[in-house]
C-alpha cells in the first residue's frame, strides 16, 4: 500500500507503479555543480555574532573563574593574577572577586566574540563582492567587440 500525497490530503492507493521510473517519487541526484555550490555556500557562509559572543564570552568567563579558584587554592607568586583588577572593576582573588571575575570575564569574552565574527562577516562580504565584480567584468569585458 502506498500513501500519494496531494496538497491539501494524503490518498491510500494499493495500486503499484508499473515500472520504478513511474513512481510518484523521483530521486533526483544533485549534480556535481549543485554540491560545489551548496559547499562553497556553507564555507562562506555569516557567522552569527551573537552566538559566537556568547560561545567566547563563556569560555573566558570559565576560565577566570577557573584560574581565580587555582590561585585561592595553591597561591602560586610568580604569576601575578591581581593585576586584572586593572581591567576587571571590583576583581580580586577571593569568592567574591571570582564571582564579578566571570561577569567581567563574560562581558569582555562576549565583546571579543561578537567584534571578531562582525569582522569576519565584513571581510568575507568584502572579498566576495570583489571576486564577483571581477568575474562579471571579465565576462562583459570584449561586450562592445560584438556590436
Amino acid at each position: 500500500m502506498t500513501v500519494v500525497r496531494h496538497t491539501r490530503s494524503a490518498v491510500l492507493s494499493s495500486a503499484k507503479p508499473a515500472s520504478p521510473s513511474a513512481s510518484p517519487h523521483k530521486m533526483t541526484v544533485p549534480s556535481d555543480a549543485d554540491s560545489v555550490q551548496r559547499a562553497l555556500a556553507r564555507a562562506f557562509a555569516p557567522l552569527h555574532k551573537r552566538a559566537l559572543g556568547i560561545a567566547v564570552g563563556v569560555t573566558t568567563a570559565l576560565l577566570v573563574l577557573v584560574v581565580t579558584i587555582f590561585h585561592m587554592i595553591a597561591k602560586p607568586t610568580d604569576i601575578p593574577i591581581d593585576l586584572l583588577s586593572q581591567y576587571f572593576y571590583g576583581y580580586d582573588t577571593t569568592w567574591r572577586g571570582a564571582l564579578i571575575g566571570v561577569w567581567w570575564g563574560f562581558v569582555a569574552g562576549f565583546a571579543a566574540g561578537w567584534f571578531l565574527a562582525f569582522l569576519r562577516n565584513v571581510s568575507v562580504a568584502t572579498w566576495l563582492f570583489v571576486v564577483r565584480a571581477k568575474a562579471s567584468l571579465a565576462q562583459s569585458s570584449d561586450f562592445l567587440d560584438h556590436i
